[in-house]
């Protein structure tokens, strides 16, 4: 069985979407985590309500392995501190968090694997290598696009809202990124690389 619930015991991955909670953060580009994981919830009939390490979780089954899934309720830039937690809670090491966030550097809709790498100015990307103390976990990224214009305000941009015609441009994107997460945990990083880096 590909996804679903497990309720107890101890867990081999973390799968950690990245996003800012509240109304006003909903359908923006920063929160293209929160969509995966909604993504993954409403298609495979799952929750994610549970409260714990300061994210809403639950355990999961995906890519034959017993999965933490997490949407960390921290804002952006203290993602590390519940993915710290979780991690060190479940004695999960760090090639076995894997983290699903947006790209501005990437086309809108294009997903890319990576096995480790910097923050690339990604402030949830750098507060999980903070408080992992390595880049050596893999990602998932999915493309949001730069702004229209260098002048642009980066922080306007990745918290504005997807246009109608982007969310099935994104919605695709999604379902790449959730096949390229369990491909990721099924098969490793160089794997998912091979099929979903076009």
């Amino acid at each position: 069985m590909l996804f679903g619930n497990k309720s107890s015991g101890g867990v081999e991955w973390l799968l950690v979407c990245l996003g800012n909670y509240g109304q006003r953060y909903e359908n923006t580009r920063h929160n293209i985590g929160f969509l995966a994981a909604d993504r993954l919830i409403e298609k495979n009939d799952l929750k994610c309500n549970r409260l714990r390490f300061r994210a809403l979780t639950e355990i999961i089954e995906l890519g034959g392995a017993r999965v933490l899934l997490m949407k960390p309720q921290t804002y952006m830039n203290l993602s590390g501190e519940a993915v710290g937690e979780a991690a060190r809670f479940y004695k999960v090491p760090p090639e076995r968090v894997l983290v699903i966030s947006d790209d501005v550097s990437l086309p809108l809709g294009k997903v890319r694997v990576r096995g480790n790498g910097s923050a690339g100015g990604h402030n949830g990307l750098k507060n999980i290598i903070a408080h992992l103390g390595t880049e050596q976990f893999p990602r998932v990224k999915v493309g949001v696009g730069a702004p229209p214009n260098p002048e642009y305000d980066m922080a306007d941009w990745v918290t504005g809202a997807f246009s109608a015609s982007e969310r099935k441009t994104i919605n695709e994107a999604l379902d790449r990124a959730l096949g390229a997460a369990e491909c990721v945990i099924a098969r490793g990083v160089t794997e998912a690389q091979n099929r979903f880096n076009g």
